[in-house]
């Protein structure tokens, strides 16, 4: 989403402008044929379009300095009982090598409500304590809220409206679930569209069943992030570990549109790489405010 010069990253080449253009600020994963991140690119290895117009790369930046605000989503319905304490030892283990002084997480559960369990901080402590109150509902809680469900996009669009939407520099939400809504007022839409205006990234982390496999994969894929599908052969703790390099090997980019805004909407933008072989995960669209 546009962003004021202030918020974004430091370039290579940093040209001058007021503080009232909008930048368009662009994260980027890039990997080669066989899947390994390339984390060696410049500037002028890509070519950015916007609604197949193309535009001038300003700011450029494939250092992981910029903060990083995380949102750990847990999908803690009755489905996912049985998986929950790996996923705790996971996260935890995933924030304790990631998290930088600079950095910050809040912790959010998701079932027939929606709970924060922690607001944003960069205390491992606190995040360690409010991990073990993240837990399935009682039998008791399901009865007195009128049944289960699982409030996958109600989940996003409050982390993405209430939290992200504030926060400058990198930003992503890591979901853990089945990847079934029910109960949700908002749709899938709405949520994409919420975080897609926040300029937040959604990695999502399939464990446990296949019936919401494409739901989480459009989720990630639309917004600029990565989905993994836990199994035998890729435990949760791998799946963190490849999500931890991911995100250590960012390309951060920066645009100002050669179309001013009259009115408010998404516009759709392309980043490839100029090197044949070489696949871009990154966002297809960001909020253009007038």
């Amino acid at each position: 989403m546009a962003a004021a010069l202030c918020g974004i990253a430091r370039a290579q080449d940093t040209p001058t402008f007021s503080a009232d253009v909008k930048v368009v600020n662009v994260l980027a994963t890039v990997r080669n044929k066989t899947g390994a991140l390339v984390g060696s690119l410049g500037k002028d290895d890509f070519l950015l379009s916007e609604e197949g117009r193309p535009q001038t790369i300003r700011y450029f930046s494939r250092e992981t300095n910029l903060p990083l605000t995380l949102g750990l989503m847990v999908d803690t319905s009755g489905s996912q009982r049985h998986v929950l304490d790996a996923e705790r030892g996971a996260s935890l283990h995933f924030l304790d090598r990631v998290i930088r002084p600079m950095d910050k997480v809040f912790i959010m559960q998701f079932d027939t409500v929606v709970q924060m369990r922690q607001e944003l901080t960069s205390s491992i402590g606190k995040l360690d304590d409010a991990l073990a109150y993240v837990d399935t509902e009682t039998v008791r809680q399901v009865r007195a809220r009128e049944g289960g469900g699982t409030l996958l996009y109600d989940a996003i669009v409050r982390a993405a409206y209430d939290v992200m939407r504030k926060q400058t520099g990198r930003k992503a939400l890591i979901v853990l679930s089945d990847g079934v809504d029910y109960g949700s007022e908002n749709t899938l839409q709405d949520a994409l569209d919420t975080a897609q205006r926040a300029d937040t990234l959604i990695y999502s982390i399939l464990y446990g069943g296949t019936e919401g496999k494409g739901i989480l994969e459009r989720l990630s894929e639309e917004s600029g992030g990565s989905f993994f599908e836990v199994s035998k052969k890729h435990p949760v703790d791998e799946v963190f570990d490849i999500l931890q390099e991911e995100l250590r090997n960012q390309y951060s980019l920066g645009y100002v549109s050669d179309k001013p805004v009259t009115l408010s909407g998404f516009r759709k933008i392309q980043l490839t790489a100029k090197q044949k072989g070489l696949a871009v995960q990154a966002r297809h669209q960001y909020w253009a405010q007038r």
